[in-house]
């Protein structure tokens, strides 16, 4: 394998292009504006309940993930309570900066205003169905492009020949990039190994010996640090939720046999396809992008690794702008052959924004209907994770103040499932339940019941599951509903608590992070 030479005098310098801002703010505005009118056509996401439970309780960190998205979903319910549009605005901006991050990074590579355009247009339609709803994926991967483009901006600084500090000056931003990433997910490190094996392979090895990469991978250390240290005083839930993930991957998705296919249809068929697939092929073969031809290695570095540990293929998501950006860079030079060049034609990409564009929630609430059938819950799963959540918490709030007063006051609210318990967290505390616990997930972390004696009002579970944990058992009510996650959901009034909860506890998580990694379970 032959190492690539970057010596600026050795080619001819690429003209800077000026970045194509009117058909930009276009494609800005044709993912905004119908997110933003559709917004809040539905309810709360099962994640998004989760993260304003877990924001309430600011940490350094929490069993699954770093703190920076709970602490920003927390602080939008609490300046705006109870408004999705607040609450999902920021990551609707965050997926519209993308549009423009990712024709930046084609116009670092030299693009031009076609060029721009067809990598922004299609970086929008492969991520326009998360910028409905707040979701850490969204942050992490306009953070890792933003780190792709700051490395890109210095491979085309060092081209035209500068130097010194201020031609070094991308490589620390990336580092303060990298600091940030680190408080969404763990996952950033995987870009950055392989993009390390990759210039060690086939260069520019000089990237590794500039000061301003290592002072930013300082402080992307440093930042993380308090993460770490939560982490290890806990044990390290992260480890158990990443190989739990790994079974929930194979159960859900088929796990490593499905990820290339799968990875394949999110880039956004058909032109996100045919972009990547041809955008890595230039990265790795063709001369006028020899410059960045360790991008293209570090893309297959990140799809081995993720491949080889079992990650999801939506985590790949974050490497996509450069191959779009090669890809549209490359045909803008080089115009394709006949036989293929409609594929990526401008009536396509039109058809091909249709997909995402459905699959927002156009259809009105009172149109659906409880899904009976495998199938059907999962043709409309999106909309059916966002529905019920206001009868659940209202059914368990009668279930609750119908107890006597006395027992009320001594009784503990404890859910299944953590959606359910982020639900009661979020709308059912206004309505005067207590805050409710769960084992599941990483709301096992959250908090423990206390131990004082006294009876737990039990939302979700089987019959014979809870007479292992309590002496008396009985059904108080169920949730009540048209439609939605927990319609039907049983909720049991239970007395004479077996054992502390020190011991019930652990055991739950243990139970739960098991099941979960029991693929058919």
């Amino acid at each position: 394998m032959a190492i690539i030479a970057l010596e600026p005098s050795a080619r001819p310098r690429r003209e800077y292009h000026p970045l194509a801002w009117k058909p930009l703010s276009l494609i800005v505005a044709a993912v905004v504006v119908p997110v933003a009118l559709l917004i809040d056509g539905y309810g709360y996401n099962i994640d998004e309940l989760y993260f304003i439970a877990a924001g309430r309780q600011p940490a350094w960190g929490y069993a699954d993930q770093p703190p920076l998205v709970p602490l920003l979903a927390a602080l939008t319910d609490a300046l705006f309570p109870g408004s999705l549009l607040a609450l999902r605005l920021l990551d609707l901006l965050v997926v519209a900066a993308g549009v423009v991050v990712t024709a930046q990074i084609a116009r670092e590579m030299g693009g031009r205003g076609r060029a721009q355009v067809m990598a922004a247009a299609a970086y929008a339609i492969a991520f326009l169905g998360q910028a409905g709803r707040l979701d850490t994926e969204t942050f992490d991967v306009v953070l890792w492009m933003t780190a792709g483009l700051l490395v890109v901006r210095w491979v085309r600084l060092r081209g035209e020949g500068r130097t010194g500090r201020s031609a070094d000056l991308p490589l620390l931003w990336a580092g303060v990039v990298t600091a940030v990433a680190l408080q969404v997910k763990f996952l950033i490190p995987v870009f950055w190994a392989a993009l390390a094996v990759s210039v060690l392979a086939v260069g520019p090895r000089d990237l590794l010996r500039r000061p301003a990469l290592w002072v930013g991978a300082a402080i992307a250390v440093v930042a993380t640090v308090p993460g770490l240290v939560w982490q290890t005083v806990h044990g390290w839930p992260q480890l158990q939720v990443a190989a739990a993930l790994t079974g929930e991957n194979a159960m859900l998705w088929g796990g490593r046999p499905m990820f290339l296919p799968l990875l394949l249809l999110v880039t956004g068929i058909p032109v996100g396809t045919v972009l990547f697939c041809y955008g890595l092929w230039a990265l790795l073969r063709c001369p006028d992008l020899r410059d960045h031809r360790f991008l293209g290695w570090t893309v297959l570095g990140v799809i081995a690794i993720l491949l080889a540990a079992g990650g999801r293929f939506t985590y790949v998501g974050g490497v996509f702008p450069l191959v779009f950006a090669a890809a549209a860079v490359r045909m803008e030079r080089h115009r394709p052959a006949r036989w293929w060049r409609w594929t990526v034609s401008w009536p396509v990409f039109a058809l091909a924004a249709l997909l995402p564009l459905v699959q927002l929630p156009i259809t009105p609430v009172a149109e659906l209907r409880q899904p009976t059938t495998p199938q059907e819950r999962s043709d409309m799963l999106e909309a059916f994770l966002q529905l019920g959540w206001p009868e659940l918490a209202n059914s368990v709030t009668r279930a609750y103040h119908a107890l006597p007063p006395a027992t009320r006051d001594r009784t503990t609210v404890l859910t299944r499932y953590f959606w359910q318990a982020g639900a009661l967290e979020v709308l059912g505390t206004r309505q005067g339940l207590p805050h409710p616990y769960s084992g599941h997930r990483g709301y096992g972390y959250l908090a423990t019941p206390p131990e004082e004696p006294g009876p737990v009002l039990v939302v979700g579970g089987m019959n014979d599951e809870l007479r292992s944990m309590f002496s008396g058992v009985r059904q108080v009510g169920t949730v009540e509903g048209r439609i939605g996650l927990g319609i039907g959901t049983p909720i049991w009034f239970c007395e004479g608590r077996t054992a502390a909860w020190s011991r019930i506890w652990p055991l739950l998580r243990r139970e739960d992070a098991a099941r979960r990694a029991r693929p058919g379970s």
